[in-house]
């Protein structure tokens, strides 16, 4: 129901923010793909996403951090806090379109950021659209400051293409798990002190939305990479997405980070995705160029914004795959 519909007006709307429930993520979903579709210009905003389920897996994977905002008992926008150890995030924060320019989008931030304080989060940072001049104005108003471009590339995958070896934290023996993931925390841990991606890892395993990819040299994990595939997830239907791929800095680490692509491709072809998607910020240049050597390209482009205005772990020596949507 759109919110003309609702009986809310235009103006002089009085809102509160509450923590989503359950039987708010149809409503939740509904908002977020005519938001952005109606940002997008599409014909169908409905349609912006397809039979993508970002809304539903985020809030199962952390309910107590999702936010809804709501007008005369209506659910109007909601917002999704993502706890990466020492780094935080949120998004995607959304808004009913005849409520722009309301404050309900700032409304929405303000209990975000009382959490990365209460978490102790030392950086902060997510996608925004760059064509977008208020949304980037409210970010500032935050402290947010946008840095280099992201953007999120695809590369066509044949079925018949050779395979490569692919490790799984699904195949891992439940004894090892923690194990697994203590390894991949000391992977991020080496591009930037106490990053800790064990709760995508977790939600990615327990939701079955895909796989985290691990990659060993000696037996040690060198690199890993969590990838949702189809619909329902964050990939959509015959794709698969790269929500974060790293590989630890050193000596190998370029030849390491083709290892992991070739990984992903191969987890691709095995699911039967006829598609990889990956996103890389420019400031991790050396990633970004040997993305595009592989045959990736771009089909969206927008910008990270940051909280301090510092690059955190987009640096030029870093190896990662990670958009922040």
């Amino acid at each position: 129901m759109r919110a003309q519909e609702q009986g809310l007006e235009k103006t002089k709307v009085n809102v509160s923010v509450r923590p989503l429930k359950d039987d708010d993520i149809p409503a939740a979903d509904r908002i977020y793909r005519l938001a952005f579709g109606t940002f997008l210009g599409l014909p169908d905003p409905m349609k912006f996403d397809g039979d993508s389920g970002i809304i539903k897996t985020r809030w199962i994977a952390e309910p107590t951090s999702s936010f809804g905002a709501e007008v005369n008992g209506n659910l109007v926008g909601s917002n999704f806090v993502t706890n990466w150890g020492s780094v935080g995030g949120f998004g995607p924060l959304t808004v009913l379109p005849n409520l722009w320019d309301q404050g309900i989008g700032a409304k929405l931030i303000e209990p975000a950021m009382e959490l990365f304080e209460k978490w102790g989060i030392r950086h902060i940072g997510f996608f925004a659209r760059a064509h977008s001049p208020k949304n980037i104005g409210l970010y500032q108003k935050f402290g947010f400051w946008p840095r280099f471009l992201t953007t999120i590339m695809s590369l066509p995958v044949k079925k018949e293409e050779p395979l490569s070896q692919v490790n799984l934290y699904s195949e891992v023996s439940d004894n090892k798990k923690e194990e697994h993931l203590e390894a991949c925390r000391e992977v991020t841990g080496s591009i930037y002190d106490g990053l800790d991606l064990e709760r995508e890892i977790r939600a990615v395993n327990s939701q079955n939305l895909g796989d985290t990819l691990l990659l060993y040299d000696n037996l040690k994990v060198v690199g890993f990479a969590i990838c949702h595939c189809g619909g329902g997830t964050e990939a959509g239907s015959d794709t698969c997405y790269i929500k974060f791929g790293v590989v630890r800095p050193g000596s190998t680490t370029e030849q390491c980070f083709e290892q992991l692509l070739d990984a992903c491709k191969s987890f691709a072809s095995l699911r039967g995705m006829s598609r990889l998607v990956a996103g890389v910020n420019i400031g991790c240049n050396k990633a970004y160029r040997k993305m595009i050597e592989r045959g990736f390209r771009t089909f969206i482009q927008g910008v990270a914004m940051h909280k301090p205005n510092e690059s955190g772990f987009y640096r030029a020596d870093v190896y990662l795959i990670n958009d922040w949507r």
